[in-house]
């Protein structure tokens, strides 16, 4: 067998190392982590539903009834009324014919991709698509063609070159950068070379749009223009899973053929009541989006004076480049002794020598904790 040790000194050595931190709390801006009370502004909560009382009350609701586990994949006995229910609520939400629900974003990539294409077919995607996206075209079998982030030119070529089946993928929101794809440039790139357009938008649905519809509202693209949207609920829905939404054919051809549905266990009914009661509020209370937008826009303004590297962003995924991962890891321990909780992201997760503090906001922060985060990155002034 092969030795595994000396892989991990080396991780340690490169400060490529990583380990969980235990959380003690609910998910909120003030936390507690292996024992330590902390103000958080690495999470993905954006709206802050993950601890609100009335999805949770939903949650416990879902388990009177629906019992703790589902019990079986969707196609055995798995499959409740309250799935069904969130399905259609998805389908609506997102103005698609059907939605499908998955155990997670990853698992609906790996869906879509490893259903639509094989061999002698081709995906075409930005370097900066989330792994899910990538491994998907992967394990399908199909060609991968990538392209420089955000270069149309290069997605234009890539998909020039494409045989087969061809479908772009790309996610709405870019995770670890924060910046928007350019979805109506792309589709009509799709349009032109009859290729599917697939939209990851883990990072924009809830947060951006009319009525917190993601990316394709931000753009105003219809179904046509976008054919596939997978959606995490583990996010701005504050509960967890994912979904993709699409035509009548399209779920029904995952639901025939997509193994990562067909060979796993369903979410728990529960989940899914939590969740219908999260997007009521997503779609009811638009005052969270503009807190969002209130708090990013206070804090770029701030960071840039600092003269912090800021790369473009308009969503609550704001990031503060360091360069390499040592720096990134002595900023991170450094907010962390002011009781800061802010994740250092290094590679291979972003590309070598863009080694970054992933800061993300949520509803839920206040101008006091805003502030109490610009005050510990001043005295990180590069």
């Amino acid at each position: 067998m092969k030795d595994l040790r000396p892989l991990l000194e080396q991780a340690r050595r490169d400060h490529l190392y990583r380990s969980p931190r235990v959380l003690e709390s609910p998910q909120q801006p003030e936390v507690r982590v292996d024992g330590k009370p902390m103000l958080s502004f690495c999470s993905n909560d954006y709206l802050g539903l993950a601890a609100d009382e009335r999805v949770a009350r939903a949650f416990r609701a879902g388990i009177d009834r629906w019992g703790s586990g589902s019990g079986a994949a969707h196609l055995v006995t798995g499959h409740s009324r309250a799935h069904q229910q969130l399905e259609q609520e998805l389908a609506e939400f997102t103005g698609r014919e059907r939605a499908l629900l998955f155990s997670s974003g990853y698992m609906a990539n790996l869906a879509v991709i490893t259903t639509l294409l094989g061999r002698g077919d081709t995906v075409v995607q930005d370097r900066l698509d989330h792994a899910s996206l990538v491994d998907g075209a992967r394990l399908s079998g199909a060609r991968l063609l990538r392209f420089a982030h955000a270069d149309l030119d290069a997605a234009k070529a890539q998909l020039g070159k494409a045989t087969g089946e061809k479908l772009l993928a790309v996610d709405g929101v870019f995770s670890m950068d924060g910046d928007l794809a350019d979805l109506p440039a792309l589709a009509e790139l799709c349009r032109k070379q009859d290729a599917w357009l697939m939209v990851d938008d883990a990072h924009g649905l809830g947060v951006l749009g009319a009525h917190g519809g993601g990316s394709l509202a931000h753009w105003r693209l219809d179904a046509q223009q976008a054919p596939v949207l997978m959606g995490t609920l583990g996010k701005a829905f504050g509960t967890a899973g994912a979904f993709v939404s699409g035509s009548e054919a399209l779920i029904e051809t995952l639901i025939q053929k997509a193994r990562t549905y067909i060979f796993t266990t369903a979410l728990p009914a529960a989940v899914a009541e939590a969740t219908r009661a999260s997007l009521k509020i997503i779609q009811q209370e638009s005052w969270r989006r503009e807190r969002l937008g209130e708090l990013v826009e206070k804090f770029r303004e701030a960071a840039i004076a600092l003269d912090f590297e800021l790369p473009p962003s308009p969503t609550p995924i704001q990031p503060l480049i360091a360069g390499s991962a040592a720096t990134v890891l002595n900023w991170s321990s450094k907010l962390a002794e002011q009781g800061i909780l802010v994740t250092a992201i290094r590679p291979p997760t972003v590309p070598k020598d863009t080694a970054r503090l992933r800061i993300t906001f949520s509803a839920s922060h206040t101008d006091a904790q805003l502030q109490r985060l610009l005050n510990a990155l001043e005295r990180l002034r590069p």
